[in-house]
């Protein structure tokens, strides 16, 4: 596994970054709007944020209008590795299953 995909795992391993996570899937936000709609106070979203940065999840930017507000949206490309390992292990699953469901209905012939 790569450093990456393990970043990206450690990430998501929080059920409240996996929230902030859908709730960034439907538009950006800010920090503020993310802590009120997962009930977080603003230092624990903040760690959170940090988190999903580290994780190569979320990037965040200014709005033009006031740069003293940061407004953080999913990165573009962010799960494709995640979803590469996830394809690999579920054909190998699948491949392992086939084979241990030949060798019971064999061995029960």
């Amino acid at each position: 596994m790569s450093t990456g995909l393990d970043r990206t795992l450690a990430a998501l391993a929080d059920p409240a970054r996996r929230r902030a996570v859908e709730l960034l899937g439907e538009r950006p936000r800010s920090a503020g709007e993310l802590a009120r709609d997962l009930g977080l106070a603003p230092p624990a979203m903040s760690r959170h944020l940090r988190a999903l940065k580290a994780g190569g999840l979320v990037e965040d930017g200014h709005p033009d209008f006031d740069a003293r507000v940061r407004i953080y949206r999913l990165k573009h490309g962010a799960t494709d590795e995640l979803k590469a390992w996830l394809a690999a292990t579920e054909e190998r699953w699948t491949h392992q299953l086939a084979a241990f469901k030949r060798h019971v209905e064999a061995a029960s012939e």
